[in-house]
């Protein structure tokens, strides 16, 4: 397996430098990617790379996670991508979700490891302590994690997302982009996730709302607009 991880990396390197586009690279700059190890892949491409893994995930997992380490020590932008894609959340450890979390400089990278983090079993913890840390894209990490949370793990009782909402309270006065996005996505989708976590996610907004900041007032307002909707309080049974 050690031998066939790197080969089985370099071959999808291959793949993701043989589509390279420079013209996107730009394109993507100007809307926040770094353009450092950027090859300009588009994700269509990337995913269908990931789907030809499927098959080594199932049984290969031990496989599939030593090549999703390869790729992610490549440093380029899309294997990391696609190395969030490929990799086993049974395999992951804490260990390497705290290093690749402290490694990242875009905010697409951060958010499509989301659903790797998400079905690890330390993802609550994980949200609530990256939510903490100083550096923008692993605190961004701690609240896409709690969207990606919300939406896909069905099976988590209301009170474990409700608990979120203290945390995203204390860090609405965070003004960096990257920072207050998440924390309004993290607000929207726990209100949108049931009718039982829509009225508290409603109030947190409104005390944001009242603390002040102007990025405050931005998370709250941007909310508040979307969790009064009508098409989600229909979709929730609230009209």
């Amino acid at each position: 397996m050690t031998a066939t991880a790197p080969l089985q990396a370099a071959d999808l390197l291959a793949r993701l430098r043989a589509e390279a586009n420079p013209d996107n690279v730009a394109g993507m700059a100007r809307y926040g990617i770094s353009p450092v190890g950027t090859l300009g892949v588009s994700m269509p491409q990337v995913r269908a790379c990931a789907k030809e893994l499927r098959r080594t995930r199932r049984v290969n997992p031990a496989l599939a996670h030593a090549v999703a380490a390869e790729l992610w020590a490549s440093g380029v932008h899309e294997a990391r991508i696609l190395a969030g894609l490929v990799d086993v959340p049974a395999l992951v450890e804490e260990d390497q979700a705290d290093a690749w979390v402290a490694e990242l400089d875009s905010w697409d990278v951060c958010d499509q490891l989301s659903g790797l983090w998400a079905a690890t079993d330390f993802a609550y913890r994980k949200a609530r302590e990256w939510t903490e840390a100083e550096a923008v894209f692993v605190k961004r990490s701690g609240f896409v994690l709690m969207c990606a949370l919300a939406v896909h793990d069905k099976s988590a009782p209301d009170a474990d997302l409700i608990a979120f909402l203290p945390l995203i309270e204390r860090h609405a006065d965070d003004d960096r982009n990257f920072v207050k996005k998440a924390v309004n996505w993290a607000l929207r989708q726990i209100g949108k996730r049931s009718a039982s976590c829509h009225g508290p996610a409603v109030a947190a907004a409104e005390r944001i709302a009242a603390q002040g900041s102007r990025s405050a007032r931005w998370i709250a307002n941007d909310a508040l607009r979307e969790l009064r909707s009508e098409a989600v309080l229909t979709r929730l049974g609230l009209v």
